[in-house]
């Protein structure tokens, strides 16, 4: 059995609005708990979603799976496809032992 689990986790861009000042709160707690301001943000909903309990009565509902999107997700550039290039192997330049230059 492994001693480490590494999850792998989908993560996607998205754009928000905050203001000023919690835009300015949001990268000191990030420096106070040595994150990124990512993480900061991420935690903070997850941590906000666990606690509400009416969220989460509501997320049992069917209307919960009705909501449409409103958060600004960024589109993933779309990766261009790597051709693989062939190279040819440099010329070794192969140089006789110094006995044999001289015409041994």
């Amino acid at each position: 059995m492994p001693l480490l689990e590494v999850i792998q986790t989908k993560q996607i861009s998205a754009s928000i609005r905050l203001t000023d000042v919690t835009a300015t709160q949001v990268d000191q707690y990030a420096a106070f708990i040595h994150a990124g301001a990512d993480d900061v943000i991420e935690q903070a909903l997850v941590y906000v979603f666990l606690k509400d309990r009416d969220f989460q009565d509501f997320l049992k509902t069917p209307q919960a799976e009705k909501v449409p999107s409103t958060l600004r997700v960024r589109k993933a550039p779309v990766a261009e496809v790597a051709v693989p290039v062939t190279r040819k192997p440099a010329p070794v330049a192969i140089s006789a032992p110094a006995s044999q230059a001289k015409g041994a």
